[in-house]
């Protein structure tokens, strides 16, 4: 018998699966919270002995274990490596800020998408998050931390939009008011630009923010450096951005993850302006440029720029109308960018290493 994922059900849901066990539907109001508290069942003394154990036999454990973690001596960032119910890894980014903990979160086990920049798809993708592993990033941080996540941003390990019906549901579970209860409007969702997924996005119209993993201002650099654009030209990329926000009137964050000698220059500034500009021409949508010192990984030659390069390229879009910032980098003495961690932990897996 296939085991019940009781974390990615729904209230609703919850309440149809006691009523089939012969139970009554307020069980359901008393377990979907304590799921989400991360209580174990056998640790919910509401339920009878006999419940208990009957749930044990026929539910899946979900959530995410802590196989490792690293904590920031600068900023106490922490990077979590969590240990999947299959023996699989990803990494979740915790980080404190004036108005709030953020959790940066992943959607897949490895990535398919094979930006050059990025460490989380190397390798390859393995498979997607269920919902339940998708929310279980938050509890288990909630846990460990001690303390209350109350933003996420979907830039994790993976792309959220070729896992789409998983990410929606969570994206549902995670804001319902019975559970962790985080608005919509604290949650950033990051794409490398799956058109289709755009448009779906915009039709179910949840108040999250949309940010697009642009990085290049033509199709040239672009293709060079993230596959996804030999099928989707920036041109349509920047057409399912403008649509999106046609219908749901929210602005759209465009991150640009700038790689020295690359994709830095003042031409490149000048190129990017003049491309934003012209596709929200007539629009009013306010464009936000949110740029990113690429973090350096072993097996790709990229390098970062300085501070200083960073700041000159956010000031040359300004010029032109833009409005740009610097991402502040926290966790740089524990490298907090996704996939290197896991990368690690499967090399040392494969030689019998992992504690």
């Amino acid at each position: 018998m296939d085991r019940i994922d009781l974390y990615s059900l729904t209230e609703e849901e919850l309440i149809d699966f006691f009523i089939s066990l012969g139970e009554p539907k307020f069980r359901a109001k008393q377990v979907f919270p304590k799921l989400h508290e991360g209580v174990a069942i056998s640790e919910m003394t509401s339920l009878s002995k006999a419940l208990r154990e009957r749930l044990a036999d026929i539910t899946l454990d979900t959530l995410p274990r802590v196989e490792k973690k690293l904590v920031s001596k600068i900023d106490g960032t922490v990077k979590y490596l969590f240990r999947l119910h299959d023996g699989e890894c990803i990494e979740s980014v915790f980080m404190r800020y004036k108005h709030g903990n953020t959790l940066c979160i992943s959607s897949q086990v490895g990535c398919l998408m094979g930006c050059k920049f990025c460490a989380s798809t190397l390798g390859g993708k393995v498979r997607d998050l269920l919902p339940s592993e998708l929310l279980g990033q938050v509890i288990a941080a909630n846990l460990d931390t001690g303390e209350r996540v109350s933003n996420i941003v979907m830039m994790g390990i993976g792309e959220p939009l070729d896992n789409f019906d998983n990410v929606v549901r969570f994206l549902k579970l995670v804001n319902h008011p019975s559970g962790l209860n985080i608005g919509y409007r604290h949650i950033s969702l990051s794409t490398c630009g799956v058109v289709p997924g755009i448009y779906k996005l915009a039709e179910i119209d949840l108040p999250i923010t949309l940010s697009i993993s642009l990085h290049a201002s033509n199709d040239e650099k672009r293709t060079s450096i993230m596959p996804v654009n030999k099928r989707w030209h920036i041109d349509e990329l920047l057409k399912a951005c403008v649509d999106y926000y046609k219908v749901t009137g929210r602005r759209i964050s465009f991150e640009y993850t700038l790689i020295a000698g690359k994709n830095d220059t003042a031409e490149d500034a000048r190129e990017l302006a003049a491309l934003l500009r012209g596709a929200f021409r007539g629009t009013g949508a306010p464009i936000h440029v949110n740029l990113i010192r690429v973090n350096e990984v072993e097996e790709t030659e990229f390098t970062e720029g300085t501070v200083d390069s960073a700041n000159a390229f956010a000031a040359r879009l300004e010029s032109f109308g833009m409005v740009a910032t610097v991402r502040r980098r926290l966790g740089a003495d524990i490298n907090a960018a996704c996939g290197q961690l896991r990368r690690a932990a499967g090399a040392q897996a494969s030689e019998g290493k992992v504690e």
